[in-house]
C-alpha cells in the first residue's frame, strides 16, 4: 500500500482558477524538474504565468528515486529507464507505482467535485510519457492527454493496453522540437502515428529549430487546445 501512501506526499504547486473552479489540469514535469521549477519554467516563456479563468493547474513534483541514466544517481523522476531509447523496454515496476500515486491526484480532484471528463493530464519529456500510461491504460475517461518533448517506447504496453480495449479515448495533442537531440523528434512522430493507428484521435506539431525545450508557440497552442477540451461555462449575466 506504500504507492497510495504516496498520493498524500506528493509535493505540488497549484496555480487557482481567476473565477469558479470547473475543471482541472495535471502538468507534469521533465526528468530532474519540480513542479515548482516547471511553473517557472513556462512563466518565463511566456513572460506570465499560464492561467486560466476556470482551470485550476497542478504541477506535481516526482519522487526522488535512483535514475539509471544517471548511473543510479538521485533524481526527481516519474519513473526509472534502462535509457533514454525508444528501442528498449520500459521500466514498468516504476511506472506502475507511479501510475497508483498520480491516480491519487485525479481522485483528489473529483472528490472536490470536478468530473473525470473535466480533468487534462500531461507534461514535459518524461512527463508526456507519464501521463499516456496513466490516461490510456488507467484512465481513458480524462477529457484529454498532451505530450510536450515526448515518446512511448516501440513495445510499449500503452499500446498493448489499446489494442485491448474499444472504448472512446482521450485525444493527444503533441508538439516536438525537430532538432531535439536529447528525444529525437521521429520518435514523436512515431508515437504520435502508432496511438492514432489504435483508435486516438491526435494532433502533431513540429517546432521547426527547436531543441528539447519549452517553447512559446507550443505553450500558446496548447492554450488554446485546452480550451476546447474544457471550455468554460456560459455565463448568464452580464459582467
Amino acid at each position: 500500500m506504500a504507492a497510495a501512501a504516496g498520493s498524500a506526499r506528493l509535493r505540488r504547486c497549484v496555480v487557482s482558477p481567476a473565477g469558479r473552479h470547473s475543471a482541472s489540469l495535471i502538468f507534469l514535469h521533465g526528468s530532474g524538474d519540480s513542479g515548482p521549477g516547471l511553473r517557472q519554467w513556462i512563466k518565463q516563456v511566456l513572460n506570465q504565468d499560464l492561467t486560466f479563468q476556470h482551470v485550476k493547474i497542478i504541477y506535481p513534483t516526482a519522487p526522488s528515486r535512483p535514475y539509471t541514466p544517471l548511473k543510479g544517481g538521485i533524481s526527481n523522476v516519474w519513473f526509472d529507464r534502462f535509457k533514454i531509447s525508444n528501442d528498449c523496454p520500459e521500466h514498468l515496476e516504476s511506472i506502475d507505482v507511479m501510475c497508483q500515486v498520480l491516480t491519487g491526484l485525479i481522485d483528489d480532484e473529483v472528490r472536490s467535485g470536478i468530473q473525470k471528463n473535466r480533468i487534462l493530464i500531461g507534461g514535459f519529456s518524461m512527463g508526456g510519457c507519464m501521463a499516456m500510461h496513466l490516461a490510456y491504460r488507467n484512465h481513458q475517461d480524462l477529457a484529454g492527454v498532451f505530450a510536450l518533448s515526448s515518446f512511448l517506447n516501440k513495445a510499449s504496453v500503452v499500446y498493448q493496453a489499446l489494442q485491448e480495449g474499444d472504448s472512446m479515448l482521450p485525444e493527444l495533442f503533441q508538439c516536438h522540437g525537430v532538432v531535439d537531440n536529447l528525444v529525437l523528434h521521429s520518435w514523436g512522430e512515431e508515437t504520435n502515428s502508432t496511438l492514432k493507428s489504435l483508435g486516438v484521435s491526435t494532433t502533431f506539431h513540429s517546432l521547426p529549430g527547436v531543441y528539447h525545450e519549452l517553447n512559446k508557440t507550443e505553450l500558446e497552442k496548447l492554450k488554446s487546445w485546452v480550451l476546447t477540451k474544457l471550455p468554460g461555462e456560459i455565463e448568464t449575466h452580464n459582467e
